[in-house]
């Protein structure tokens, strides 16, 4: 009973909304919220897209524990921890029932496990950044590197409507619950229940969608109003509203120390 209790509570959509407000918005003040965003972002390309041709197992594992460790200082949410090791978990289980029907066997699993590594230390780095980024920061950072104003804005607009979607979600699935019958029996291992909520939660996508358009125009309209697209193309604006963004010590700090930790790890590749 309290196992059940306290899935019900974790599982809850109450929760969950909860949790990904909190990562969006309830930014705790952390190591990496500390640094610059243009750093922070160059960095991660780094992070993003090197591990993909590192073949070192050494090199992979030292990546993964630096990830780990920058993910436990950013204070990441276990919500967000949770989906992402059942997403790699899954991941590296059908790979190997694929791989099965292709011939393969139980010595396949070792090359999936160091994708799955990969991975890891890929997907940490990007949980950890962008949890520790401000959506107002985020979007400046990205306007003040050259990136289009129009782009910049989605970013930040993706991450202000975040609540309502969320908050809107839940009105359609209640009232999808209300008009229709909840099955009368759980079933072995609840299927009848999780069948059920899977086809409320599809069919409550497309008035989701239709809402989030409407709105969109209107927001448009708004935006257009103000003089956002004469603002985006005057780079004096631009320059005013990105003018907190400065480059410290803290940001030349982090750079040489990750920079030094790298030197070490690769090092470690040819000693081993």
């Amino acid at each position: 009973m309290e196992i059940s209790k306290f899935l019900n509570e974790k599982l809850s959509l109450e929760y969950v909304k909860g949790e990904l407000v909190r990562t969006a918005y309830g930014i705790e003040e952390n190591l990496l919220t500390k640094l610059d965003p243009r750093v922070l972002l160059i960095w991660y390309s780094y992070f993003a897209i090197i591990p993909w041709f590192i073949h070192s197992h050494v090199v992979l594992l030292g990546y993964l524990l630096f990830m780990v460790f920058l993910t436990f200082k950013a204070k990441v949410s276990p919500l967000i921890l949770g989906v992402l090791g059942l997403g790699l978990l899954g991941e590296m289980a059908i790979l190997f029932i694929i791989s099965l029907f292709f011939g393969g066997n139980l010595e396949t699993v070792l090359p999936m496990f160091w994708l799955s590594i990969k991975l890891g230390s890929i997907s940490l780095a990007s949980v950890a950044v962008f949890t520790s980024l401000n959506p107002e920061k985020f979007s400046d950072a990205l306007l003040r590197m050259g990136f289009p104003a129009q782009f910049s804005f989605s970013v930040a607009y993706g991450y202000r409507i975040l609540p309502t979607l969320l908050e809107e979600f839940q009105q359609i699935i209640l009232s999808y619950r209300l008009r229709g019958k909840a099955p009368a029996k759980n079933g072995i291992l609840y299927w009848r229940k999780i069948v059920y909520f899977l086809i409320v939660f599809i069919r409550s996508f497309y008035p989701l969608i239709l809402n989030t358009a409407k709105r969109s125009r209107t927001t448009v309209e708004a935006l257009e109003t103000k003089g956002f697209s004469y603002g985006a193309q005057n780079k004096e604006m631009i320059k005013l509203k990105t003018s907190y963004l400065k480059i410290t010590y803290i940001d030349y700090a982090f750079i040489m120390i990750t920079i030094f930790y790298l030197i070490i790890v690769h090092a470690l590749h040819y000693v081993i």
